[in-house]
């Protein structure tokens, strides 16, 4: 019995200008599982709403595993008990990513520059990488970005169009300051944006105690806003700081 191969059945949309992605997941997730899978495509639209009709779903790939209908890949996810992630949930995952990744480029930067990671301009250049990679992402959807900004920032509120000139600020910022080029526009434009950004989210979270999402990673971010964002302002604050002085 243990060595007998396990068999399920995957109805799958696979049509000459579109493949379902949840069905080839579906299909890796079986096949990792050791099952032999009986991979029937839907290669049309009515041969795709006649199977939606006759099995009452409203989805495609669904899976049969022993004749029992398990559903799509999240539902068969559940069936192996693995987790299925939760698209509105909040999630610190983003900028993780994003610092993990803008620290080692600054310390791989430093090594080809200097010969060793760890020295005080890879520090210098982490801050003012994560500046441009943040800036970048809030320009993929300005509207959106500026959106959400409204809901905490101080000055935004005030007056709509920062909203929009933020990312190109905290842009131009990081890249000067990357090359340390232009220091007398570089400071004050990160002193000013770190200092009303850094205000507003303390007041937001902290005095007002409001649940927002940070639109700090762009407009459709799931980051909660708090502690990431204020020390993305506290850092471009200190890098500024430390430019006027060092």
């Amino acid at each position: 019995m243990g060595g007998m191969t396990r068999q399920a059945t995957l109805y799958r949309m696979v049509m000459p200008g579109h493949t379902c992605p949840y069905g080839l997941k579906a299909k890796y997730l079986l096949e990792r599982k050791g099952f032999t899978v009986d991979d029937r495509w839907l290669t049309t639209r009515e041969a795709v709403d006649a199977f939606k009709a006759e099995h009452g779903v409203k989805t495609t790939p669904q899976t049969f595993i022993d004749g029992e209908r398990i559903g799509g890949h999240d539902d068969l996810r559940r069936h192996f008990g693995l987790r299925v992630r939760d698209p509105d949930a909040v999630s610190y995952r983003p900028v993780i990513a994003l610092f993990a990744m803008t620290a080692l480029m600054a310390v791989a930067a430093s090594h080809a520059a200097f010969g060793t990671a760890l020295t005080m301009q890879a520090a210098e250049w982490f801050v003012s990488f994560s500046m441009v990679v943040l800036a970048l992402l809030k320009l993929q959807d300005v509207d959106s970005f500026s959106t959400m900004f409204l809901n905490y920032d101080l000055l935004a509120k005030r007056w709509v169009p920062y909203g929009k000139v933020y990312p190109f600020a905290e842009g131009l910022a990081g890249v000067l300051m990357t090359a340390h080029a232009l220091p007398w526009l570089s400071i004050p434009v990160a002193l000013f944006i770190g200092t009303i950004g850094a205000v507003s989210v303390f007041k937001a979270v902290y005095i007002d105690k409001r649940e927002l999402k940070c639109a700090c990673v762009g407009g459709s971010s799931k980051v909660p806003l708090g502690f990431v964002s204020l020390t993305e302002n506290l850092a471009m604050i200190g890098m500024a700081a430390w430019m006027l002085v060092g």
